[in-house]
């Protein structure tokens, strides 16, 4: 990175990431005080000082919004405090779009026009955000309609609006049969779409199935595809039910269905098997019916893509949690069981389940911590 002046009063000279580490822990702090003006000062003040804009959207304020999800993953942060960090750092994103000047336009080619949304469902809006203000920065013209937008919705937009390309985020797996929808629906009127986040799975294995146009690990990668393409390929649609043909046995569209009775009988078979789960509070009740909603919707998304590791590392991934927030995660192995005894029928399913009992059963078990200082 080139060194840039700095004002007298200012932070370090940028050199070898070291003002960015300093931004990190300063927006952190501000963070952790609730203190919005702080958070706006630190990015502010580095990209006053010469950071580049995409460094801070990219280099700080991602990887601080990552280090908000592991503490609150480990219980160190409420939801509360989660969501208040959240929506801080969503107003220093803006902050920081209001105060960067748009690029000097490319006068030897007309700007690409991007779409950028969050499926149907999704309401992790940040890294779309970050996608939106990357490729502004760097010349697109972009239409950036944020959180849960509908597909018939975004089908309207771009109707209406003449875009190149489309961009769609997902954070939870959860969502992508309706990215599946949103993706072929886009295509079916000639537009090529690029996904991106963690729904997509590691190296994009679910883009892949799901028949995107394109799938980047992060805002860089994406605005290098959306430089040149994704572009759609000639030829009529595809068809989603030829791409997926382990669908036509129902046993997702069944487990969806059933979703609310599979989570009524589950607690219920979890209270008479377990003294502890019977003795909940409503509050406690409550918890552990959101809890096994989350289960039958990772199943059920585990069904759809028809791999049984989306199921697992889910399972293995509340475990953790559950035992950093010192609940012991042994009840989850008595629910897989009664959801496997509800799946006599669904052969998937069952497997499914199996591998998640397995995936539970290998995770060690870690010594309980110590004191804290």
């Amino acid at each position: 990175m080139n060194t840039r002046p700095t004002t007298p009063a200012g932070p370090a000279p940028l050199r070898d990431g070291v003002l960015l580490d300093e931004v990190r822990e300063r927006l952190w702090a501000a963070l952790g005080a609730r203190d919005e003006a702080a958070a706006a000062a630190a990015v502010l003040g580095a990209h006053d000082a010469g950071a580049p804009a995409e460094e801070l959207l990219l280099d700080v304020i991602a990887p601080v919004q990552a280090r908000v999800g592991a503490e609150w993953a480990a219980g160190r942060l409420g939801v509360a405090q989660e969501h208040a960090a959240t929506a801080i750092q969503e107003r220093v994103v803006a902050a920081l779009a209001r105060q960067t000047p748009a690029p000097a336009p490319d006068t030897t080619a007309p700007p690409r026009r991007v779409t950028v949304a969050c499926v149907d469902g999704e309401w992790h809006v940040l890294p779309a955000r970050l996608l939106a203000e990357v490729l502004r920065g760097r010349g697109f013209l972009v239409d950036y309609l944020g959180a849960h937008v509908p597909t018939p919705h975004l089908i309207a937009h771009l109707h209406q609006t003449g875009a190149d390309a489309v961009a769609l985020s997902s954070s939870l797996p959860v969502r992508l049969p309706t990215a599946h929808a949103a993706v072929t629906a886009v295509q079916a009127i000639g537009l090529p779409v690029l996904v991106g986040g963690a729904a997509f799975g590691p190296g994009g294995r679910y883009a892949r199935l799901l028949g995107a146009d394109g799938w980047a690990p992060d805002a860089r990668a994406a605005a290098v595809l959306l430089a040149d393409g994704p572009h759609r390929p000639e030829g009529p649609p595809p068809d989603p039910g030829r791409a997926l043909p382990h669908l036509l046995d129902q046993e997702y569209t069944l487990v969806r269905r059933a979703r609310t009775r599979l989570v009524r009988e589950t607690l219920t078979g979890l209270a008479e098997r377990l003294p502890a789960v019977a003795a909940h509070t409503d509050r406690q009740r409550e918890r552990t019916a959101e809890d096994l909603a989350h289960i039958v919707d990772f199943l059920a998304a585990s069904l759809y893509t028809d791999d049984a590791e989306l199921f697992t590392g889910f399972l293995t991934w509340t475990a953790e949690v559950l035992r950093a927030r010192g609940v012991d995660p042994a009840a989850l192995l008595t629910a897989l069981d009664l959801l496997a005894e509800a799946q006599h029928d669904f052969p998937r399913a069952r497997a499914h389940l199996a591998a998640g009992r397995r995936a539970l059963t290998s995770v060690p078990v870690p010594a309980p911590p110590g004191p804290r200082p």
